[in-house]
């Protein structure tokens, strides 16, 4: 497969629709210019069709496997490529300096995560998802857990995830089962099982993070009483430093009519450790934030 990015249409929309560099200047970022967002949007172009383009066929042609239980291993390629990407920068490029990012108004990352769906939608969604929950901990995370994880994900280091759905309830998320138990620490063990979670385990990361929607023992039935938890794959000690395994584990891939390349993984919560993100009950509103970001990116 080729890919050519379509680069002057990005130019005009940014430069001459939105007139984007105009309005960086008139909020005091006049370093957002026209040659640097061009300089941007000209190399991911070139990465898109030099390096992502090309694994799409291999992508597809051998998807994901499973070579031990709970072990899923990417297409040949995807973990060169992801490393690449990340010594690049690519993942900070719209998260806040304040954690290891550059900056760049969503606007211009907008037309980079096209370029790179445009180029292999099943490799970009593990960036893509990864990002939308650097998103998702920036607007509903606590202080402590925005400088845990998010210079993690903004470097590539880490992966993330969103949970929700679950074997007998499809979309109806007012009927998951999925159980948040309160720890005398403030922690909760998570106990349940969530279907169709991309990149829910891969081998591209030393830690997956994984946005977990569960309901505690007091809280309302249906949607108003659903929570949010970060459940990481390997617990992170104060550092950042990865430390013991989570109770949480692939159970098996989805066998998938496209995207073979992504893993789309059933992952199974068995008393897993986490952290309340956000708001009580107040889960699905906090979802959201990560939910539109990805529909923005698959398009």
């Amino acid at each position: 497969m080729t890919y050519q990015s379509p680069l002057r249409d990005f130019q005009f929309v940014l430069h001459e629709l939105l007139q984007v560099p105009s309005m960086m200047e008139a909020c005091g970022q006049p370093e957002f210019d026209v040659a640097t967002i061009d300089q941007v949007l000209t190399a991911a172009g070139q990465f898109a069709s030099e390096v992502i383009a090309p694994l799409n066929a291999a992508g597809d042609q051998h998807g994901c496997s499973m070579p031990a239980p709970g072990v899923v291993q990417t297409p040949p390629g995807f973990k060169e490529a992801y490393d690449e990407f990340s010594r690049n920068g690519w993942h900070g490029l719209a998260c806040s300096p304040e954690f290891g990012g550059q900056g760049f108004p969503s606007v211009v990352d907008t037309a980079v995560t096209e370029m790179f769906g445009g180029a292999n939608m099943a490799w970009s969604a593990y960036p893509g998802m990864s990002h939308a929950t650097y998103v998702n901990v920036a607007a509903n995370g606590s202080a402590e857990q925005k400088a845990l994880y998010l210079p993690k994900i903004a470097s590539g280091e880490w992966a993330g995830t969103m949970c929700l759905t679950e074997p007998h309830a499809g979309t109806d998320l007012g009927l998951l089962r999925t159980r948040a138990i309160p720890q005398p620490d403030g922690t909760y063990r998570i106990t349940g099982t969530k279907i169709f979670i991309s990149g829910g385990e891969q081998d591209l990361t030393e830690n997956v993070m994984h946005l977990v929607l569960a309901r505690m023992p007091d809280s309302p039935q249906g949607v108003k009483g659903i929570s949010l938890f970060i459940v990481p794959k390997f617990i992170p000690d104060a550092t950042g430093a990865v430390g013991p395994r989570n109770a949480v584990t692939c159970g098996s891939i989805e066998h998938k009519l496209g995207i073979h390349g992504n893993s789309t993984c059933t992952m199974n919560f068995d008393g897993a450790t986490g952290w309340l993100l956000g708001e009580a009950d107040r889960g699905l509103a906090g979802m959201f934030v990560q939910m539109n970001y990805m529909r923005v990116l698959v398009g």
